[in-house]
């Protein structure tokens, strides 16, 4: 039997390279799972989703990460049980998967795991001057590389955070190397519980490249769906939202937080953007008995507005900027609407235009981190606060 490091080794020089992605979001509608064949690294990657999919989550499993996800009192207990239990669903998720698609465990190389966030906390958020950023993110590698036999990469967010950034958003290093394009100035807009977007110069100038959180994109909408709306995760086509009217007072108060002045790169989470953020911004704005679908409507207005402002803030720097869309947010009719009629002198786009599958898009960038940390690769982005050149991924071996 070959020496497990050495097995690595040889893995890791292998011209052409099957690697699988992982992303479980603040949605936790379920997990994405990207297979993807990887040649070169560096500016010189070349990727090829080879199969996608989204495996369904049981409605008791969601039930135990909502009970310990993005809140400050959980059960210690639970946190500590599921640790294991996310990284063993997820493994037998990947395991059905690969079979599904006709290939063997040992046809894959790497892994590359998201993990499940529980709890985000920036300095920004936690405001304790004596204490670090943190973030924390469950789904251990070494049970997931145990039950599928393939070396997993884990933890991804912890080195970005020990080198002196906030552990998000990461976009910035996959979008470089696989969206970056000579002459087009590009906005990787993603739109997730939390919107991020990559900003691109078309003179490929990677000190100049920044990822940025720049507000919520479906988490706020999707938890008031979640309480308010029996047996519903999220406002399929908008149509509560359309069905309501924007408020100006409760929009006007949920605007009205540092967060969206704050400069770039910042980060953020369903940590502040939470349902006490929005029963705060109704009390504030005397709009606490507003009918449901009118939350809902201003609520999209809301997510639209942030990502609005975020993105003019950049504008006066581009020249035709074309905007690709990816993320859950992106399939929200009113949202999408709204964008395009206050940003009209963005084109918009999706990353399908750029042959990647949008919904897979994350899963697809943890597994380009993963490449570049088995390759031992590395781009430099400047010495800029928040956007570390390092590589990323805890190595966790089958056996």
């Amino acid at each position: 039997m070959m020496n497990q490091i050495e097995d690595l080794y040889q893995k890791s020089r292998k011209e052409q390279k099957l690697i699988i992605g992982l992303m479980s979001g603040t949605s936790m509608d379920g997990l994405d799972i990207a297979l993807s064949s990887f040649s070169g690294s560096g500016a010189d990657t070349k990727i090829n989703l080879l199969k996608f999919k989204t495996a369904d989550y049981t409605d008791e499993f969601r039930k135990h990460v909502k009970s310990i996800f993005s809140k400050r009192n959980v059960d210690l207990e639970m946190v500590c049980l599921m640790n294991e239990q996310v990284a063993l669903t997820h493994a037998k998720l990947i395991n059905e998967a690969i079979t599904e698609w006709g290939y063997q465990n040992e046809d894959i190389d790497f892994i590359a795991s998201h993990g499940q966030t529980i709890y985000h906390a920036p300095k920004s958020l936690h405001q304790r001057v004596e204490l670090p950023n943190g973030t924390l993110q469950i789904g251990d590698g070494d049970h997931i590389a145990v039950n599928t036999g393939i070396i997993t990469l884990s933890d991804f967010r912890q080195k970005h955070i020990a080198a002196g950034g906030e552990g998000a958003p990461l976009a910035v290093y996959g979008d470089y190397l696989i969206f970056s394009k000579q002459g087009e100035d590009r906005i990787m807009l993603n739109i997730g519980g939390i919107a991020n977007y990559t900003y691109l110069p078309g003179d490929l100038a990677a000190s100049k490249v920044f990822s940025t959180d720049i507000g919520p994109g479906n988490t706020l909408m999707d938890q008031y769906v979640q309480a308010h709306f029996e047996g519903l995760f999220y406002d399929k086509d908008a149509s509560i939202a359309k069905a309501g009217k924007l408020n100006e007072k409760l929009l006007e108060q949920l605007l009205a937080n540092e967060f969206f002045s704050a400069s770039f790169p910042k980060t953020t989470g369903p940590e502040l953007f939470s349902l006490d953020y929005l029963e705060n911004a109704q009390k504030l704005s005397g709009t606490s008995t507003l009918a449901k679908e009118d939350v809902m409507a201003t609520l999209c207005h809301f997510s639209a507005q942030g990502i609005v402002e975020a993105i003019q803030r950049v504008l006066t720097d581009l020249s035709k900027p074309v905007l690709y869309l990816s993320g859950g947010g992106m399939h929200n009719p009113l949202l999408l609407s709204l964008l395009k009629l206050q940003l009209p002198e963005v084109t918009f786009k999706t990353t399908s235009d750029l042959e990647i599958n949008p919904d897979a898009k994350e899963a697809i960038l943890f597994a380009l981190l993963a490449n570049e940390t088995i390759c031992g690769s590395q781009v430099y982005f400047g010495e800029r606060q928040g956007v570390p050149s390092i590589g990323m991924g805890k190595i966790s071996l089958p056996q």
